[in-house]
């Protein structure tokens, strides 16, 4: 019986192949819809795999950051300055040229800013630290100017800033909080760029802004390795109220609330671009299955049960679907792969990646079976009598 049904089912498959020249405007409707919507979800999710690219650039496996316990993120954090003096001299940290440990106290406040061109303002992080910046974050290069001086009303703001936003360039002054901060030197944050990054004194911000402790308190250790050792010296510090966590747990719990809004829209979009595709699919294949009902019905009089005509009319659909998935799949390579664009206000770049092509040939998998499985069934059903009647 498996050996009847096999064959049989091999007998239908070639005969839909070889009919195929006969049937191409039908067979290309259905590759061009399953391309239009693969490269749809495709293109649109490489936004969400370049927003987590683009943010994960200059991840470390050797830095960490310390934050308050049960903060959920660094904005929410605080450190008391005490114990960020405490926090330094804990074993794993590692130690600069002059034996210094590699530990960066930093303070967050958002401000505002005129978009280039506009009268638009919106928010950024400035960022206070104290010395060792540098040390702390090598990618870091001047491109201009030099670095701002403790004590003093100085920033230094990354090109984004520049490019994007007023008043950011070298020896522009910004009113801040009652005064006036001059911008002393401009930099390139390695491989990554994202939004724009301005960094100023921790003591002279916490002086114009209020702030009497830091939120977050950045370390490089020896190696990723002594990760343990430091957080349980950590621990055994119960004054201290406070937990380290590795730099990329950190960029991936803030960047989770923007991949996961790029994600959702583009498998809405991507949902509804699926349901056109396998309406236009199923209605080709419906066509199909309606102008062989007279081979149907003759097959079905020699013998040819119900069960191989619906898996090769399923099987048919999935075929036809394949190269859909990797005209689609190619195109949003080809036309996106690298394109730069700035959703929510977020620099970055697309990024086709493999394991996108992947699920995009999943999707038009289940493009092919769900749009072909009501023709199978009809074209299982077609019965003898209409291969009698044409005889």
């Amino acid at each position: 019986m498996i050996v009847r049904s096999t064959s049989q089912l091999l007998a239908l498959l070639g005969m839909s192949i070889r009919s195929v020249p006969r049937r191409l405007g039908l067979v290309s409707t259905i590759i061009i819809g399953v391309a239009c919507a693969v490269g749809v979800l495709v293109s649109m999710l490489a936004m969400g795999v370049g927003a987590r690219r683009e943010a994960m650039g200059n991840v470390r496996p050797d830095r960490v950051i310390v934050m308050s316990v049960g903060a959920l993120g660094p904005l929410q954090s605080s450190i008391p300055k005490d114990a960020a003096l405490s926090i330094r001299e804990l074993p794993g940290i590692k130690r600069n040229a002059k034996g210094e440990p590699i530990a960066l106290y930093q303070i967050s406040v958002f401000v505002q800013a005129r978009k280039r061109g506009s009268r638009t303002r919106v928010g950024f992080p400035l960022a206070g630290v104290s010395a060792g910046l540098l040390d702390y974050a090598p990618e870091l290069h001047l491109t201009s100017g030099r670095m701002f001086r403790p004590g003093l009303r100085e920033l230094i703001a990354s090109n984004i800033c520049v490019r994007e936003f007023s008043d950011f360039a070298l020896g522009d002054s910004r009113s801040m909080r009652g005064g006036e901060w001059r911008i002393v030197g401009n930099f390139d944050l390695g491989r990554a760029q994202g939004n724009c990054v301005v960094y100023g004194d921790a003591d002279s911000v916490a002086s114009a802004f209020g702030r009497d402790s830091y939120n977050q308190v950045n370390l490089m250790l020896q190696s990723a390795g002594t990760f343990k050792e430091f957080n349980d010296a950590l621990k055994a510090e119960p004054t201290l109220h406070a937990e380290p966590k590795f730099e990329a747990e950190v960029t991936e719990d803030s960047m989770r609330q923007l991949t996961g809004i790029l994600n959702f829209v583009s498998y809405f979009v991507g949902a509804i671009m699926a349901i056109a595709a396998t309406v236009g699919a199923a209605n080709s294949l419906y066509a199909v299955v309606d102008g062989r009902r007279r081979e149907l019905g003759t097959l079905r009089a020699v013998g040819f049960s119900g069960g191989p005509i619906i898996i090769s009319t399923l099987l048919e659909s999935v075929l036809l679907a394949l190269p859909g998935a990797l005209a689609g799949a190619a195109i949003a390579w080809m036309l996106f792969n690298g394109f730069a664009a700035s959703p929510l206000g977020f620099k970055l770049r697309l990024a086709v990646t493999p394991s996108l092509a992947f699920l995009g040939v999943l999707w038009a998998l289940c493009i092919g079976v769900v749009s072909g499985l009501l023709p199978a069934l009809r074209a299982a059903r077609v019965p003898v009598s209409v291969a009698l009647r044409a005889t």
